[in-house]
């Protein structure tokens, strides 16, 4: 069983802001999939499927960002699931729109919600997708910026981005995630 993991903040003044690009994903899969996130335990809206002959939970921590390990780390304990087993997805300020950049361990580089997410766990050793949303021009405070909403510009490189993650999550599922690593970070 593996879960994948979308960031973001919970809320209708959130949904289209650069912070939930995480939660994007988890709706484009969880669309593409048919797998219908209606549970509400652990602090997270999830669903539960089979894609590709593997059993899949998609999640949405409810926590607001900041909290994300808080739902987490106890579905991952619940379901006796291994760090190995976890692909968080989540907004990334150093890269610019239209790009991602798939990790297996690392820093949180300064993103709370992962901040969060590694200090439940005990460990940085864990998948990742990154998704590039870019820095603010000059004197705009990242927190504004994160929770701003994207230019229009920007909306087809983040649909993009969003597709491609959706494609790299699915192709994890039968793939080791260095070799998904290898043909996405290319």
């Amino acid at each position: 069983m593996k879960l994948i993991v979308g960031l973001g903040n919970p809320g209708k003044q959130y949904a289209e802001t650069r912070h939930n690009v995480g939660f994007k994903v988890i709706d484009f899969l969880s669309n593409q999939w048919n797998i219908e996130l209606k549970e509400t335990k652990f602090q997270g809206l999830f669903g539960k499927g089979v894609v590709n002959g593997e059993k899949v939970i998609l999640l949405k921590p409810m926590t607001y960002m900041n909290l994300s390990g808080e739902a987490v780390v106890p579905l991952m304990n619940y379901y006796n699931l291994p760090e190995e087993n976890l692909l968080v997805i989540y907004d990334e300020l150093d890269l610019v729109p239209g790009k991602i950049r798939l990790r297996y361990k690392g820093s949180a580089g300064g993103h709370n919600g992962m901040k969060s997410i590694i200090k439940h766990l005990g460990t940085q050793e864990f998948n990742r997708i990154r998704i590039g949303i870019g820095r603010p021009d000059a004197g705009l405070p990242v927190t504004n910026y994160v929770l701003g909403k994207f230019k229009p510009e920007e909306k087809p490189l983040i649909e993009e981005m969003i597709k491609k993650s959706g494609q790299a999550a699915e192709m994890w599922l039968e793939k080791p995630f260095i070799d998904v690593m290898n043909i996405f970070n290319n």
